[in-house]
């Protein structure tokens, strides 16, 4: 695990050390604070607005960053921030399928097929759109490299750590300057993803996309989880040491899938040499769940406390992430950023509103919204947005989407096209590949127009 071993190497410095010592304890303070935050009356009804209170935080800590205009936290704590949101995201997939029964095939592979549906032609139309903004506009004018048609996809759906790992790839074959363009679209991405995200939830609820009664929930749930989490200490121990064994479970088939991969060699070790464990601790929380059932001890494991673990994650992935978002990246190079950013926020946004009404029957705000999240800043944010949009999961679409990533990310989102792309140029050139992902998009979009007619949308 690519952390674990910047974690490592970090602590061979006694400076080093000493500042993952602090950072640490920082985000230790963070996630008290995001506890308490969360159950005061202002801090729901901003949540109830659209914005959650993990924004807030991660703007007061880039503010005090060593980038914002009072640096009082040095660049040795940030730097450690920024390899938080790798670790996190894993333990927030960790959660999402040991606190609810496993749902039945029958019901569910439908949903699941739709959902990858639009994830695959939003991710495939980021190529798309990137190359064909790189070829017509960014070539001709500013004479960038082709490469450049990559970094949508890059730092959009992979986030700051596809663009980490991309950015050694991109060094190899001569595009020097991707790493620093790919965190700085991944930052981007971030920032679109959560604010405008939150707005678009806003919108939703406006426009009676959501169920209203929602909010009427919410101070329910709190007070529950508030309830449960004070009294069974012991109970949520037991819960993370479940979340523990899920992650465990990732590293350690990871582990495996890479020392078979070092005897295949080739594009297949180069995939999974840099394919994340988070997917793959999802997997662990099905795996445990289905032991649980089978065994019939599924009351050791809480949904409330596993939600709760969850969503704490998730805001301190915000948090670290924006805490730790270098601003004069974005200053730099910002005209072809500035063009790729909006192309590929044009056509999330396009997925969402037009395509995802073709493809969804039912609940296509909240299935949508979340895909909207994924493409544009990782999955946390989609994870976060949905939160928003449906506090208790009334749709069943986070386990839907739960399972749709065992299938799509191995592909996107660093996985086997993220890496291809970048070779694939090399060898066929930016208007080949274009051209490929166009053809790919152009499939995915006669599919969707037959699931509307093909497919009984039915939810779990």
């Amino acid at each position: 695990m690519t952390w674990f071993k910047h974690f490592l190497e970090s602590s061979l410095s006694p400076e080093s050390f000493l500042g993952l010592i602090i950072a640490l304890g920082i985000l230790v303070i963070i996630a008290i604070l995001l506890i308490i935050g969360r159950r005061f009356e202002s801090a729901l009804n901003l949540e109830r607005l659209g914005i959650p209170i993990s924004i807030l935080f991660g703007l007061f800590a880039l503010l005090i960053g060593p980038h914002g205009p009072s640096p009082l936290l040095p660049e040795l704590i940030t730097d450690t921030f920024i390899r938080l949101p790798s670790p996190l995201l894993t333990l927030v997939f960790a959660t999402l399928m040991l606190g609810r029964p496993i749902p039945k095939a029958s019901g569910i592979w439908q949903p699941v097929a739709s959902q990858a549906l639009l994830a695959l032609l939003l991710g495939f139309g980021q190529y798309l759109v990137g190359g064909v903004a790189v070829l017509l506009i960014l070539i001709p004018f500013l004479g960038v490299d082709p490469l450049m048609g990559c970094l949508i996809e890059v730092g959009f759906e992979g986030g700051h750590g596809a663009a980490s790992v991309m950015g050694q790839s991109f060094e190899k074959i001569g595009f020097s300057q991707g790493l620093d363009l790919g965190l700085a679209m991944a930052t981007v991405g971030l920032l679109a993803s959560t604010l405008l995200g939150s707005g678009l939830v806003v919108i939703g609820k406006g426009f009676g996309w959501i169920n209203n009664e929602e909010d009427k929930i919410i101070n329910r749930v709190v007070s529950e989880e508030k309830f449960s989490i004070c009294e069974k200490v012991s109970q949520l121990l037991l819960n993370l040491g479940f979340a523990g064994l899920a992650v465990l479970f990732g590293i350690t088939l990871l582990s495996l899938i890479k020392l078979i991969g070092l005897f295949i060699g080739g594009t297949f070790y180069e995939v999974i040499s840099v394919f994340p464990v988070f997917p793959l601790a999802l997997l662990g929380s099905l795996f445990i769940r289905f032991l649980l059932e089978k065994v019939e001890k599924t009351e050791f494991v809480s949904e409330i406390l596993q939600r709760e673990i969850g969503i704490l994650s998730t805001d301190l992935l915000i948090t670290t992430a924006m805490a730790g978002l270098n601003l004069p990246l974005l200053l730099k190079d910002w005209k072809p950023l500035t063009i790729l950013a909006l192309s590929g926020l044009l056509w999330n946004l396009l997925g969402m509103f037009f395509f995802s009404r073709i493809i969804f029957r039912k609940q296509w705000f909240e299935r949508s919204i979340i895909e909207f999240g994924n493409a544009t800043g990782v999955a946390a944010s989609g994870i976060l947005l949905l939160r928003l949009a449906d506090p208790r999961d009334q749709t069943n679409t986070l386990p839907i989407f739960s399972i749709k990533q065992l299938f799509v990310q191995p592909l996107l989102s660093g996985g086997v096209i993220t890496v291809i792309a970048p070779l694939a140029i090399m060898k066929f050139g930016l208007t080949g590949w274009t051209a490929f992902c166009g053809i790919m998009t152009a499939i995915f979009v006669v599919i969707a127009f037959l699931v509307l007619n093909k497919l009984d949308d039915q939810l779990v």
